[in-house]
């Protein structure tokens, strides 16, 4: 059997996807924030699983970074994925997001971070509802380091991808 048919680097981005990021959200939604640790997680807006206000999708397209620091409720992890209360602008959103719009994963705080490079959103197991608009989104969130950036907090799998 060839490793193309295996297709190795999907397991690894799933394994690392339903092991580190699922772990590590779990943990904040049992215990609040651990320590100093804080997460940006960046997610495809696009993808038609996710389920947030029509109004932040609209102004984050494609791509959406969201932080878990200090204000979040009500995080909630399965295997579906998470979901997530966020403040824009003093109002209360609710977001909820599949493993598979994930595209980023990063821990300041100990500067480690995990990019990943799906090219297709996951088939949604729960149709995305449009939850009625409010505020306007709070200002630019900070991105996560990119590959071959020189801070090595990132982990990207394409090069450990043969050509």
């Amino acid at each position: 059997m060839s490793a193309d048919l295996l297709q190795f680097d999907k397991m690894m981005e799933e394994a690392l996807l339903q092991g580190v990021v699922r772990k590590a959200l779990s943990v904040f939604a049992e215990r609040g924030i651990v320590g100093q640790h804080h997460f940006y997680i960046t997610f495809r807006t696009t993808d038609p699983a996710v389920v947030m206000p029509e109004f932040l999708r609209s102004r984050y397209t494609p791509e959406m970074t969201i932080v878990l620091q200090h204000q979040f409720w009500g995080l909630e992890v399965d295997d579906f994925g998470f979901g997530v209360t966020l403040s824009f602008d003093g109002k209360h959103e609710r977001l909820k997001v599949p493993w598979g719009a994930i595209v980023a994963f990063v821990d300041p705080s100990v500067q480690f971070g995990l990019q990943f490079t799906r090219a297709e959103a996951a088939k949604p197991e729960e149709p995305a509802k449009a939850e009625t608009p409010a505020a306007e989104s709070p200002q630019s969130l900070p991105k996560p380091a990119t590959p071959g950036s020189d801070d090595g907090r990132v982990v990207a799998l394409d090069k450990f991808r043969k050509k």
